[in-house]
């Protein structure tokens, strides 16, 4: 029997186990259960049938989020203004000596597809501990995709976004040889094909 999913998925969302379920495109594997790598409207399609009676596995069906994304619900709220609480997602898009700014794409688990929210993470805000000896450049790189709640509407261009909590920080990363990296622990990342590993604020899975 086929799990329902939700109408919407976004970056970092689980959406089924492995074991029941084969990840395709748009998703991406954590611990064993699959998980959205895009935003848009996840869908399973039903494994085709065994053609031979002797089989005795039969292929799992396919969970994938498919791009470009399908936003047609109307349930869906596209455009949420972040406020205070908000937990945010949003991808890196610079980083300076005092904070990184980065582009707002899920607000509340709503994907923002016609307007993106501009956030900046200052350095007293990544973490809370050990604030002094905060590295930016080691926590954060551009192309990150992080997830933070909104600690303050912030100036009128900028959200002010925390990632200090456990379950906050960056929760997809690409290394620099242009792989898709897994978590090794709170502050490192590993690239599965060179096995190198980088620096990061890590966002505990949820």
């Amino acid at each position: 029997m086929l799990m329902s999913l939700p109408n919407l998925a976004y970056p970092g969302l689980l959406l089924g186990p492995s074991s029941k379920y084969t990840p395709g495109p748009g998703t991406h594997i954590y611990e064993s259960q699959i998980y959205a790598s895009l935003s848009g409207r996840p869908v399973i399609v039903p494994s085709p049938p065994t053609t031979t009676s002797s089989s005795k596995s039969q292929a799992l069906p396919t969970i994938s989020v498919p791009n470009p994304t399908d936003l047609t619900s109307p349930s869906a709220n596209l455009n949420t203004l972040p406020a205070v609480n908000s937990v945010v997602i949003g991808k890196i898009t610079r980083i300076q000596s005092r904070q990184v700014g980065l582009e707002i794409l899920v607000v509340d688990g709503n994907v923002c597809r016609d307007y993106s929210w501009q956030g900046v993470v200052r350095k007293e805000d990544v973490r809370g501990w050990e604030i002094d000896k905060v590295v930016l450049g080691e926590a954060f790189r551009v192309g990150d995709l992080a997830r933070g709640v909104v600690i303050s509407l912030g100036d009128q261009s900028n959200f002010y976004i925390s990632t200090a909590r456990n379950e906050l920080g960056v929760m997809m990363a690409t290394s620099e040889d242009g792989n898709t990296m897994v978590p090794i622990s709170w502050k490192e990342y590993r690239d599965p094909v060179t096995g190198r590993t980088e620096s990061r604020k890590v966002a505990k899975p949820i």
